[in-house]
């Protein structure tokens, strides 16, 4: 095997192979798994059919995604603890492509997307998610959860509301209208729900809070809708076809059946088709969900570290998220990705590899073949609390309430920016130009820690007379382009005032093209002015750059030292032997 075809091989199935294969794989840990596994199934059941439904679509689709994308990404993916499936996050991309295209533009979408995330690990570009500042993260992250709750409205104070429009503030008018009209047994519904989510874990047990609120929801709406209610459950609002041409109500009892994404139908109810035309006005979006997969999948495995001491595999874990979203479309699943409230119940349940995850889709699967009749008596006011409460966990509200009192302006103000944009515009807009914003902030702070000193006078470091005319710099900094236009631009006026200076250097990590760039101007200024530069001290980074560009000394112009000490003994010289200067 190459080496190439080696490194490719390792992003595969890293977690599955270094958990299962590499490590012995013990019954015990197995039954451990199995619990686990069994527990945050559980959990996902619900989750994946709201999330779905606040995505646009039916939600059954939701279970597919749990079961076919979550067992495919744990197999395939690279953190040992990850649970995959549909998650909070994609609702404000997919929504609105849900709307636009349909089912089938939205799955051609999730496909997209998951050759994007493969292209991505082929290019080992995991690591690079790091770069994304904090204040990027938690400010689309906190957008996000305020549109998600804005769309919840509707269906927690059960409002009439035919389609929402595009935009978030046309939202807010048209909630803001229908609230008068609001009804009061699905508001009751949703805050009780809502309640019980924030009142039981004070009663410390291992049961999840969403899973006896969604029950208490479920049986209040039951009794209403028997007194003569009319509380929207997934059965009354949801339907499918059966074999037969006749319909029932909630999702579907059976598995989905494998079919071209691109036949599936789109807003209008005829097949999306496949063109390029189609591919071109879908690409943007896969980009962002291609994006928003890899920085919350990595951002997941991050945290997971954190708590279990391991290391995932960041391309392997891209990897395998890609190969679970070029899958699951066929089988009628969409955007899946790693979530983290769900990864984190899966180790405190006792999680051991991999396998858990892949039991979590199996649990998932038989609640889609066994429970759809009950499934559907799951009022929309229970589902939108528990979205709810998903945005507010998702929003990391106290953090970013301590990135506000404490941070820098700088990330402050990219964190607002990002906020602001994802609620206002749109998420892409959001992170491009909240990463764009965070890079000129930070590069505008790094080129003022560019500093140049004049040291002529101090004999800790010139310990000898200098020759009359001739000084000493220091240079502390990186000499990018931010910075080396503004240090240099200072020496070539004082060149004009001085018979030559030494550039002691030692203190510059950095030298680029806009660096190396500035430096030349200052020697042809220096040239025309008569005035000679000794450059002393280079580190390696900056040395190599000028034997890269072919910069070399010029007799009576500029020379280069390999220390201060050298270059002003060469002074020194100069100053006893006046007949050569």
């Amino acid at each position: 095997m190459s080496h190439r075809a080696h490194l490719f091989s390792l992003r595969i199935a890293h977690a599955f192979r270094e958990a299962c294969v590499d490590e012995r794989y013990t019954g015990g840990r197995f039954l451990k798994d199995l619990m686990a596994g069994v527990t945050v199934g559980i959990i996902a059941i619900p989750l994946a059919m709201a999330l779905a439904i606040a995505s646009g679509v039916a939600p059954q689709y939701g279970l597919y995604t749990a079961f076919i994308a979550g067992f495919v990404i744990a197999l395939f993916g690279g953190s040992r603890y990850s649970i995959s499936g549909p998650t909070a996050a994609f609702v404000v991309i997919l929504y609105p492509i849900a709307q636009s295209y349909g089912l089938g533009g939205l799955l051609l979408a999730t496909l997209m997307s998951g050759v994007l995330l493969v292209i991505m690990a082929v290019m080992r570009l995991g690591r690079f998610i790091e770069y994304i500042p904090e204040s990027v993260t938690l400010g689309f992250t906190g957008g996000i959860a305020v549109v998600i709750a804005t769309l919840q409205v509707k269906d927690f104070f059960g409002l009439s509301v035919e389609t929402m429009p595009e935009h978030y503030w046309d939202k807010l008018a048209v909630l803001a209208q229908q609230l008068p009209a609001l009804d009061s047994m699905s508001t009751l519904i949703a805050a009780i729900t809502l309640a019980v989510m924030l009142l039981w874990p004070r009663l410390k047990t291992p049961v999840p809070p969403h899973l006896p609120a969604v029950i208490i929801g479920s049986l209040l709406a039951i009794w209403f809708n028997a007194n003569g209610a009319a509380i929207e459950t997934i059965g009354s609002r949801f339907s499918y076809l059966l074999p037969d041409g006749s319909t029932g109500a909630g999702i579907p009892p059976f598995l989905p059946e494998f079919a071209w994404p691109w036949q599936q139908l789109n807003a209008q109810g005829e097949p999306v088709g496949l063109s390029w035309n189609l591919v071109r006005e879908l690409l943007p979006a896969a980009f962002a969900i291609a994006m928003l997969g890899a920085i919350e999948s990595l951002l997941c495995a991050v945290v997971l570290d954190g708590m279990t001491g391991k290391r995932h595999s960041a391309n392997s874990e891209l990897m395998g998220q890609g190969i679970g979203n070029i899958v699951v479309p066929f089988f009628g699943g969409i955007t899946a990705t790693a979530a983290i409230a769900r990864s984190a119940a899966n180790y405190r349940a006792g999680a051991q590899s991999p396998v858990a995850a892949m039991v979590h889709a199996l649990v998932v699967l038989l609640a889609l073949v066994s429970l759809a009749g009950i499934l559907a008596y799951l009022p929309m006011p229970a589902m939108a609390a528990l979205l709810i409460m998903v945005a507010w966990n998702m929003s990391e509200a106290p953090k970013a309430v301590h990135l506000l009192k404490t941070a820098p302006r700088s990330d402050v103000l990219v964190f607002l920016t990002c906020f602001g944009l994802t609620v206002a515009l749109d998420m892409v807009i959001a992170i491009t130009t909240g990463v764009l914003l965070a890079a000129v902030l930070f590069m505008r702070e790094m080129a003022q820690m560019t500093k140049v000193t004049d040291i002529s006078d101090n004999k800790r470091v010139v310990q000898a007379g200098l020759p009359k005319g001739w000084r000493v710099f220091k240079i502390n900094g990186p000499l990018f382009f931010a910075a080396a236009d503004r240090v240099f631009g200072e020496l070539a006026d004082l060149s004009r005032e001085t018979r030559g200076f030494v550039l002691y250097m030692d203190g510059v990590t950095v030298l680029d093209a806009g660096g190396l760039a500035a430096l030349n101007k200052l020697i042809d200024q220096c040239r025309k002015n008569g005035t000679e530069i000794m450059i002393a001290d280079l580190q390696f980074q900056p040395l190599r750059a000028l034997a890269r560009a072919g910069l070399k000394p010029e007799p009576r112009v500029s020379s280069f030292y390999p220390s201060l000490a050298s270059a002003l003994e060469t002074l020194s010289a100069r100053r006893s032997a006046p007949q050569m200067v």
